[in-house]
């Protein structure tokens, strides 16, 4: 079931700033990694779910309702944490927390107590004068204090300190136990490994990728680099491997001797039948993390682009 659904999104706002023709659902008891670096469009699909801006073209809805129409039903049982904190000045921290309550409806405070308590809130002190990392946590606090079941995360942990983090990264983990739907807008591959069933790439506003977490986890399609001992094999075996149907050249420094190959498992016997006729430096294999998967859409020398699912193998 979708619980959050994105249909042909299209806000173009010129200088090729905005999202085009964005399409991605997040499913019901899941964790969605939305990934990109700042400026690619994360932030504006987020404000059209959360109806804080109208597209040109397309739809969003949360839990089969339409967001622009009904607004504040959806509002009920979502929680938003924004990726820009702006809270008013001229409260404490308690005072805030007390007045997002009472928009809330909320009467029994001991969900909300304890969240203070987890996080490590100092909530006595005036806004105007806490830090960012503090105000961070009040954000976190009062997204979560009428535990809702469906989350929009934008950029969640940015500004906590490390520790908060792995104890945000944690309670993410907790919350989907629990059952509830959860959006996570981030640049950070550390809380999008640690939590995501599935993930799309953004890049300039165009969705480049989705693919199940898992398959990049846990791919048979593997990395291997290796260094010649003399020049004169390296450019042997290079010629031998352009023609070669058992594995692809992922990239070679012909400087250092050295070659990386993309290869599926059940190919690498052939690979090291072939390499045992050279003598070589090293032979190892290059784990393939979100970060380097990642950057293949984002390396200025990868010329592929396109809005289609791509499974991650």
């Amino acid at each position: 079931m979708s619980v959050i659904q994105v249909e042909n999104l299209t806000k173009d706002y010129g200088h090729n700033r905005g999202v085009f023709d964005v399409s991605f659902e997040v499913h019901k008891g899941e964790v969605f990694g939305f990934l990109g670096p700042n400026g690619a469009g994360k932030t504006t699909a987020i404000r059209h779910i959360m109806v804080f801006s109208r597209p040109q073209s397309g739809k969003t809805t949360v839990e089969g309702l339409d967001s622009w129409k009904h607004h504040y039903e959806i509002q009920r049982n979502l929680g938003y944490l924004p990726g820009e904190i702006a809270l008013p000045e001229n409260l404490t921290g308690a005072q805030f927390i007390k007045m997002m309550a009472e928009l809330r409806g909320i009467s029994d405070m001991t969900y909300t107590d304890n969240l203070i308590k987890r996080f490590e809130l100092e909530a006595s002190g005036s806004l105007k004068r806490m830090s960012l990392g503090m105000k961070r946590k009040l954000a976190v606090v009062t997204a979560f204090m009428h535990d809702p079941m469906v989350l929009v995360l934008d950029e969640p942990t940015s500004g906590l300190d490390p520790m908060i983090q792995d104890m945000f990264i944690q309670f993410v983990r907790e919350e989907k136990e629990r059952d509830k739907t959860i959006f996570l807008s981030s640049h950070m591959f550390k809380e999008v490994d640690a939590t995501c069933d599935r993930i799309s790439i953004i890049k300039d506003g165009r969705l480049v990728s989705t693919f199940v977490a898992d398959d990049l986890r846990h791919s048979a399609s593997k990395q291997w680099r290796f260094e010649f001992a003399v020049k004169e094999d390296f450019e042997r075996f290079s010629k031998q491997a352009e023609g070669s149907r058992h594995y692809c050249v992922a990239s070679v420094k012909p400087e250092h001797n050295q070659m990386q190959v993309l290869i599926h498992d059940s190919e690498i016997n052939t690979l090291i039948a072939e390499l045992s006729n050279y003598p070589l430096v090293y032979f190892k294999e290059i784990k393939v993390s979100f970060e380097d998967y990642f950057m293949r859409f984002y390396d200025h020398s990868t010329h592929g682009e396109g809005g289609e699912e791509n499974a991650a193998h």
